[in-house]
Formats: C-alpha cells, structure tokens, sequence
C-alpha cells in the first residue's frame, strides 16, 4: 500500500492502453488509494492539469505523485516499480534480464501499436491490409519471445506483459476491423492473455473489449466527420 501521506493523481482516459498499463502496475502493487481523473481527449479538451503536468507532449497517462508528474507509462510502470518495492517487483536484479524487458516493452510500442492503430483507422482497404499484415508479423515475434513460458518473464508477471497485455482489450476491435482471427494467427499469445487476465490486479484493470470497439467506431466517424 502507498503511504498514507501519499497523494497519487492518475490523468487517465479509461480505454487507452497506455493508461491500463498503469492502473494494471499500481494494482499490482496493492495501490488502491488514488485520484483518478479521465481525462476528455475525443474533443481534444485536455485539462488545464495535464497541460501543467505534462507540458511537452501533452499525452496521459501522467502519475502525479505528492505533486510530482510522470510521464510515459513505461516509465510510469518502472517507477511505480522502483518507489513500492515491498511487493513483487516487475524488474530484476539482474541488469541483463532488465535489458531483454525493456528492449520487447519498447517492441511493443514501436512494432504493435503503430499497425493495430491503422488497422482500425484506416480508410482505405489497402492500407488496412497492410497494417494487419505488420501486425500479426509483429505479435509472432512476440509470441516466440514467449516461447512456452507462462510470462514473458518466466514465472514473474513484469514490464513486457504488462506492456502487452492492455492490448488484449482491442483484439476484437482489430479483429472486427480487419476480418481476422488472433487466436488463428497467434494462439500462444491469447493463451498468455487469457492467463494474465485471471490475474485479479489485470482483470479489474481491463475494460469491456465491446466497449472499446464500440468507442473506437465513435471515434472512427467523428474523425471522418461522420454525426
């Protein structure tokens, strides 16, 4: 548990995965006693506090901690990793092993998210193929980084799962978008899935994946100007 002195601030948006991942590390740790505030990013009405505490990008999630930001949820999770170490610990002691996770959480970043982004984005057909194709390559590489292990850390749940695993939410927006099967395509990775999601800190950290589909079409055709 935090301190009880601690006040902790998540600007959050209740569907991105970016934020999940943090709701996901401070419910690991057994955080409970923190302010969330959604933050109305759909009509690009970003609070006076989220300008303040992250001035650069501008992007939630940011942690606010005894009025201190953090910005960047891998860097959010590590920190909350590092400040309540009295738990189980998403990095190691060994230099090495911290290397290979931040390496696959960073894969995550630059090789998942961008295509599954457009595969539901996407306008055209065309280019819609072309991410689903960049992201099923992508996830089985992730899928051999698994290997036959519970989590990618063996039998340790740490950063690259839950770098990961808030995906899991937009599978079936990706896959409704783009007319595939994950399980088809990457059975391990929603083996792995299905067993982070009986995790209780994972489970009550993920939303609806029908309400995030449901939310991504929303969002479709207010950007394609469609009432």
């Amino acid at each position: 548990m935090a301190d009880n002195d601690d006040k902790i601030i998540l600007l959050d948006v209740w569907a991105s995965m970016f934020a999940i991942r943090v709701r996901i590390a401070l419910a690991e740790k057994g955080i409970t006693n923190y302010e969330s505030k959604e933050e109305d990013l759909f009509n690009h009405n970003k609070s006076p506090l989220l300008l303040e505490m992250n001035p650069v990008h501008k992007k939630i999630p940011v942690l606010i901690h005894n009025g201190k930001p953090i910005c960047e949820s891998l860097i959010i999770v590590e920190y909350i990793d590092e400040v309540w170490k009295g738990h189980s610990r998403f990095m190691s002691t060994d230099p090495y092993y911290n290397s290979q996770s931040r390496f696959w959480a960073d894969f995550v970043d630059k090789k998942i998210y961008p295509p599954s982004n457009r595969i539901w984005r996407a306008k055209e057909s065309t280019e819609r193929e072309t991410a689903k194709k960049e992201f099923i390559e992508n996830l089985k590489k992730m899928e051999q980084q698994l290997g036959d292990k519970c989590y990618f850390g063996g039998d340790t749940f740490g950063l690259v799962d839950i770098a990961l695993i808030p995906f899991y939410s937009w599978f079936h927006t990706y896959e409704t978008c783009g007319n595939f099967s994950i399980a088809d395509e990457c059975p391990n990775i929603i083996e792995w899935a299905k067993r982070c999601a009986q995790r209780e800190a994972v489970h009550k950290s993920l939303p609806d994946m029908h309400k995030v589909y449901e939310q991504a079409l929303v969002y479709k055709m207010h950007r394609l100007g469609i009432h």
